[in-house]
């Protein structure tokens, strides 16, 4: 018997998961929410979805051409984009801004930083972000659900939480604009994406089940914002199931790539997530949150990672190497 030891650097232990098969279960956890926003709001939610996915799939291949880059477009990345884009679009948003938004998501957030695994921001809540503060009109300009195919009504109409939002300035009632059921099945304005919540739930059980997406940022996320709305007197379910907090917390904030990698940071992530979308909600000119608290916290992110993440033996912590040298130096 050989008994020879065969030394190699790390890692030693390795998973049959990889970027294209995340991404591909990761598509197939959306899809349930894709098909009710086609319900819900009519054809041209998926004229939107589909104009998103094909110029983050066609800016993905251009940019790695630029960049001289390998075209790694099978990996699935830019179609995840491309469709958690679209999710934050209102079903009446003009293709051409759909599409500016996809270029941005990929080309400035994504291929500009490295490509995959090198953006420090998500990428669709990022170029949400610069379309909403470039066009806040069009970015808010919500549908009355319609829950028919074929058919989409124009008619405006405000979130519900930009209704409890006005209600709260003009010193109204704390009633609920809408019932919990109509928050789950998404007979309620706003977005495509974030709507149908049991649609959402259903593709989070998915990759929650394939070890996907861990659950401590979703919980953590979510518990904050329901338990901060009940310390001020709101109503913490209504709080969880309105706006896109579903959407964020399962699919967003959990983006291997802009989310710490250790269980601690992952419950640290969540929790500051949960608690910066209660501030702006209750307190900002927005009534969601979720998009900037996710970006706010992905800057954090790195330093989160720096002080959780497990001691290597011999070796100090960050905040006390940093006093040790500064003793040293005095």
């Amino acid at each position: 018997m050989d008994s020879t030891f065969i030394v190699s650097v790390s890692p030693h232990l390795r998973d049959r998961e990889n970027a294209a098969r995340v991404m591909r279960a990761v598509s197939i956890s959306l899809t349930p929410a894709a098909l009710a926003s086609i319900y819900i709001f009519g054809w041209r939610a998926a004229l939107v979805i589909a104009v998103s996915v094909v110029v983050s799939v066609i800016t993905e291949v251009l940019s790695q051409l630029v960049f001289k880059r390998e075209i790694t477009v099978r990996d699935g990345s830019a179609v995840v984009t491309g469709i958690l884009l679209a999710f934050t679009l209102p079903v009446q948003t003009p293709l051409w801004m759909a599409a500016a938004g996809a270029f941005v998501a990929i080309f400035l957030v994504k291929q500009l930083f490295g490509g995959i695994g090198h953006n420090i921001f998500n990428p669709a809540l990022a170029a949400r972000a610069v379309l909403l503060s470039s066009f806040p009109v069009a970015m808010t300009a919500w549908s009355t659900p319609v829950l028919s195919l074929g058919r989409v009504d124009a008619t405006a109409a405000a979130s519900a939480l930009g209704m409890v939002k006005e209600a709260a300035k003009a010193g109204g009632g704390a009633g609920l604009p809408y019932g919990y059921l109509d928050l789950l099945l998404g007979a309620v304005p706003g977005s495509l994406g974030e709507t149908c919540k049991a649609a959402l739930l259903l593709g989070a059980a998915f990759l929650m089940i394939r070890r996907i997406i861990d659950w401590r940022i979703p919980v953590t996320f979510l518990g904050s914002v329901g338990l901060l709305s009940f310390i001020v007197g709101k109503d913490p379910l209504f709080a969880v199931l309105s706006g896109g907090l579903i959407l964020g917390a399962f699919f967003m904030a959990t983006d291997y790539v802009t989310a710490p990698t250790t269980p601690n940071g992952r419950l640290i992530f969540g929790l500051g997530c949960g608690a910066v979308t209660f501030l702006i909600r209750q307190y900002g000119g927005f009534p969601e949150g979720v998009c900037y608290a996710i970006l706010f916290m992905n800057c954090l992110s790195p330093l989160i990672e720096l002080y959780v993440r497990p001691r290597r033996f011999g070796v100090a912590r960050a905040g006390r190497r940093s006093a040790e040298l500064k003793g040293g130096a005095k």
